[in-house]
Parts: structure tokens; sequence; C-alpha cells
């Protein structure tokens, strides 16, 4: 899940992000006829459409899919949620509606950055609350009576870092996968945006390069290409870059070319991942339909808050919801199927109800995750990172 902080360049009246505030936006540059807005300002239905897709995330692994949380239930989902079940499995899609906002939010918040800035402001955003998630999750699945069984010790530490997926280890956190292609994005995104400077000329170029190559990468099919460019994922993330330059420049060819490109192919990775012909075998079916249509309502949200169009959505509880998006995200999973098995298993708490408390202690771990965690190491781990030293 993409953790980044939703700031626009619209109105200098509104109110300041959370920390870590993002960069004011550069004077307009000579690369576009249209300036850019003026005053960075936080996009609060930006907060509120990243909470939402972690709810469809959650929805979909408590009662959309079987494995560890049919363990959890005592029995499938399919039995608890004979008829939410079917809705409940396209929550994954969730993930994709997160790679179009970390797409238009990483290009936001890179723009006029220096590469240590935009270093220290991943590491000290991504880190603090994952860390302390690794740690509770090994924690609790340390406990005698927890039937779940968490990685081995060294295989912690590795997850640490983050780059347990490619060093081929196992993971603490099921979600942590979407992180590390997070992690690769942001690589791109800072070695050739970045590092020579953001403008719209570099950005589209950038785009229409990774478009082709992620396609080429597919095409030839070679393990260390795809697993640089991404091509099932690259889409999501070019299509946020392209809305961002709309938000930033307004209606432009160019940019809604890169976003409707990355739409059309984007569509066809969910269809081919999520789609199978019905089968009495697995737990769901997907309809086709159904699929392009929650990715189509991720890029049609984005877009609509890009164009300014949810400016009346300016509620402050919108900021904490997506302040308390990435540590639920975080560990709803894992922590989630010791609370289902307990609520519902030990106190014989009906389905429902065990699933709506089950949310609600999870976005209260989260509150406490960054009240105690993110708000109190982000701002010392991001000025140790941008410190000058002077010898």
């Amino acid at each position: 899940m993409p953790p980044a902080s939703p700031v626009s360049p619209a109105s200098p009246t509104a109110a300041r992000p959370l920390p870590p505030a993002l960069p004011q936006t550069p004077a307009p540059s000579p690369e576009s006829s249209r300036p850019p807005r003026s005053a960075p300002v936080r996009l609060r239905a930006l907060d509120g459409l990243r909470l939402l897709a972690a709810l469809m995330v959650a929805a979909y692994h408590y009662g959309g899919r079987g494995g560890e949380i049919s363990q959890a239930w005592g029995s499938s989902p399919r039995e608890q949620f004979p008829t939410a079940s079917t809705y409940f499995a396209y929550g994954c899609l969730g993930v994709q509606i997160f790679f179009v906002i970390s797409g238009f939010v990483i290009c936001m918040s890179g723009w006029g950055r220096p590469l240590r800035s935009f270093f220290a402001s991943r590491v000290s955003r991504l880190y603090p609350a994952y860390w302390a998630a690794i740690l509770i999750v090994t924690a609790v699945f340390a406990l005698p009576w927890v039937a779940f069984k968490s990685v081995s010790p060294s295989d912690t530490l590795v997850n640490l870092t983050m780059l347990q997926q490619p060093i081929g280890v196992d993971r603490v956190l099921g979600v942590c996968w979407t992180l590390w292609a997070e992690l690769r994005f942001y690589a791109l995104f800072a070695l050739f945006v970045v590092l020579p400077g953001a403008n719209r000329q570099r950005v589209i170029l950038f785009c229409a390069v990774w478009t082709l190559g992620a396609a080429l990468a597919d095409a030839a099919n070679q393990p260390f290409l795809e697993l640089v460019l991404m091509p099932q994922y690259a889409p999501y993330f070019i299509g946020g870059m392209g809305l961002y330059l709309i938000h930033r420049y307004g209606h432009d060819a160019l940019a809604w070319g890169i976003v409707g490109l990355s739409f059309l192919i984007g569509q066809h990775y969910a269809v081919a991942e999520l789609w199978h012909a019905p089968n009495p075998s697995f737990f769901s079916y997907r309809s086709t339909l159904g699929i392009v249509a929650i990715v189509a309502f991720g890029y049609l949200a984005v877009a609509l808050i890009a164009l300014g169009k949810f400016q009346w959505a300016n509620w402050r509880w919108l900021t904490l919801a997506g302040a308390l998006t990435y540590p639920f995200y975080l560990v709803h999973e894992h922590l989630g199927w010791v609370v289902v098995e307990v609520l519902h298993q030990k106190l014989n708490i009906p389905s429902y109800g065990t699933f709506a408390l089950t949310i609600l202690l999870m976005l209260f771990l989260a509150w406490l995750l960054y009240r105690f965690v993110e708000q109190r190491l982000t701002p010392v781990i991001k000025r140790s990172l941008t410190a000058v030293r002077v010898r």
C-alpha cells in the first residue's frame, strides 16, 4: 500500500498536511503553457479513497478468500457470508487503486525535491510503522495459544529490510508484496525523474518509455526485465502520474493519453490475474465486467479528485483516515486472523459482528501506531537522513 501524503497545489487557505509535509510547488516552468497551481494543500478526498481501498482489501482478506482465514472462522468465509463473500472477493482490487493513488502522490511529492530529500521522505514514511508491524505480528504469533505460526528468527530479521521477497525468505506480513512493488516504483521514479529534476516533459517521457519497456519485457519473457519493469503493475503507477500532470497543468492531450493507455493495459492485467472460468472448486468467481468496472472506478475516482470535483469533501476526519490507512493495511491481515478466531470461535460473536469489530480494532491499533510510532519516529528519521554533515 502506497503510504504517502496527498497534498495538492490548489488553495493556500486549506489546512497543512500531517507530517511528513510535502515541499512547496515550484514556480511555473517553461516546459508547459499552463502554469501549475500554487500553494500545496492536502487532498482530503484522496485520503478517503485510500482508506476505502484499504477497507476493500480487508474485506477480501476476512471474507473473500480461503486459506488461514477459514481456520480463524472455523469454516469457509462462504459459509459465514453466503452472499457478501461474492462481493468481498473483489476487494483485492483495492491494491490496483492503491497503485494509481501512489503514482499520483509520488509524482506530486517528488516534484521539486532533491534526491536526498525524496529518499529521506520515503524511508521515514515507510519504515517506522512497518518495523512496528513486523515486531507486533511476530510477538503475537509467538504466543502459545495462537495457532498461526510465524517465520524463523533469521527470516524475521531479513523482513525488517523490506527486501525479503527478492532475497527469497518467508514474509512476516502477507501484504508486503505490494511494498516490494512500491519500492521498485520509487527507485525508477527517483532515478529517471527526481535525480535529473522533475518537469512535465521528463514525466511524460518516463511514462512513455516505461509503458513501452514494460510491454517489451512481458513479450520477451525475461525474468530480470519483468522484475524491474513490473508489466503487471506499471500501468497503475503510470496512470496515477498522468492524472497528476492533469491536476497540475490542467487538461492535456498527452496526459490524458497516458491515463487512457494505462487503463486499457491495466484492466487487461487485472482480468488476466483475477478472472477464471466458473469452477466450483475455486473459492469465488469474479466476472470480467466486475473486474474492469472496479479498475475503472479507481481511475475515475482519482481523475475526479485531480480535476477538483471533490474539493467539497474537505472534512478534517479524512486527514486522520489517510494517516491510519498505511498502518491499518500493514497489521489488518495476520492480526485479523487472531482477532476473528477469538471473537467468533471463543466469544461466539456472530459473523458480521466479528467482521465489524475486527475492522474497528485494527483501525484502533493503526491509530496507536500512527500516534506513538509514526508521529515520533518519522520526523527523527527524516531529519537524520537529510542532515548535512559539515567537515
